[in-house]
């Protein structure tokens, strides 16, 4: 963010002064003044401490970040989720590449698609370097520059209507996305051909060549009403747990052969509005925890349904919007309409009502 320098230098020489005194003079006045615009003319900003003054801008500190790169899908995207590429965990060499599984809100429910993006020869952000280089130099850099241009491969598929919630998971062989739509179902796609085409320009030819709709491998509508609440297990390969606007959830178990689920049409149904996010246990295959806009947060055994099987009633003083299971330590992180981050240690509930101890994190708004 920068401020209007408000000290213009002016400085004339008075009496007998020799000419280099004038000049080392000027030089040092204007790199006193140089320091001082440095040091009050850019500072951090901070949302909700100090607003804006009419003229100031923000300027992105790209030295702050160790990668920085954008896309743009064309319709927003609600959702998105990363893909495991098979390149390995814990990659840090540059340059680096990722896929991403995402869903667009078009205008219009023929306009949405659900997209596969693999990004890649991405690098990491340097600082510009500052001192001047020869016209060789600045020609070798071009070209350094040139290879290090981030890519973008982007395999759309037609699906009617928006997308709420998009997750993938590998089952097997079977690379799968589950997406709950505004149409009130839960589907499941392969992603073979879209992963095929982000990695091989000639199937890409072929599969825009053979563009259609969507065709799910399975879908569901016994919510009977949308929803964004869905979430695959860590666990076991395959299980998926999806919530609608209508306060239900449903637990689905893989079938042999992963081509197809059997769904429990009883549902859990504890919560009294829209469950808004769900996420399984790390450790333990059988159980899920819950958010709504009840305010609570329910953690749940699909041995037991259909009540859930902790309670903490009140979580937070308006709609909890989302949940995260912390995958090392038994925390649950959540957040809501109230701009609160929650942090629930699992740990310290014995009892029949969920009271564990909680941080509490006021967001700056």
């Amino acid at each position: 963010m920068s401020a209007p320098d408000e000290h213009a230098l002016n400085r004339e020489g008075e009496g007998e002064m020799a000419e280099m005194e004038e000049e080392e003079e000027d030089e040092g006045v204007e790199m006193e003044d140089e320091e001082a615009d440095g040091d009050g003319g850019k500072k951090v900003y901070v949302p909700g401490i100090e607003p804006l003054q009419p003229g100031e801008e923000l300027e992105m500190d790209r030295s702050a970040y160790r990668v920085y790169h954008e896309c743009q899908t064309g319709a927003p995207c609600l959702s998105f989720d990363v893909m495991k590429d098979g390149d390995g965990d814990g990659r840090q060499q540059f340059p680096l590449s990722m896929l991403l599984c995402a869903g667009t809100q078009a205008e219009t429910a023929l306009q949405n698609r659900l997209l596969v993006m693999r990004m890649h020869n991405l690098h990491g952000t340097e600082k510009e370097n500052e001192e001047e280089e020869s016209s060789d130099e600045e020609s070798d850099e071009e070209e350094e520059e040139e290879d290090k241009k981030p890519q973008l491969e982007l395999a759309m598929m037609p699906h009617y209507g928006g997308i709420n919630r998009v997750r993938v998971t590998q089952c097997g062989e079977l690379p799968l996305a589950a997406v709950w739509s505004d149409k009130g179902q839960v589907e499941i796609f392969d992603l073979r051909p879209q992963l095929e085409a982000v990695h091989s320009s000639a199937a890409m030819a072929t599969f825009v060549q053979q563009q259609k709709e969507a065709t799910p491998l399975f879908s569901f509508s016994g919510h009977m009403s949308e929803g964004f609440a869905i979430d695959w297990s860590p666990k076991v390969p395959g299980r998926l747990v999806s919530g609608d606007c209508r306060k239900n959830i449903h637990v689905w178990e893989p079938r042999e052969g992963g081509a197809s689920w059997q769904i429990d049409q009883r549902p859990f149904s504890s919560h009294s509005q829209s469950v808004e996010d769900l996420q399984w246990s790390p450790t333990e295959a059988t159980v899920f925890a819950s958010c709504s806009v009840d305010q609570s947060i329910r953690i749940w055994d699909i041995r037991a349904p259909p009540n859930s099987m902790l309670s903490a009633n009140e979580a937070h003083s308006s709609d909890i919007n989302v949940i995260s299971w912390n995958r090392s330590e038994p925390f649950l992180l959540s957040g809501g309409d109230d701009g609160l981050l929650k942090v629930w240690d699992l740990r310290q509930s014995n009892t029949s009502i969920f009271q564990p101890k909680v941080w509490t994190h006021l967001l700056i708004q």
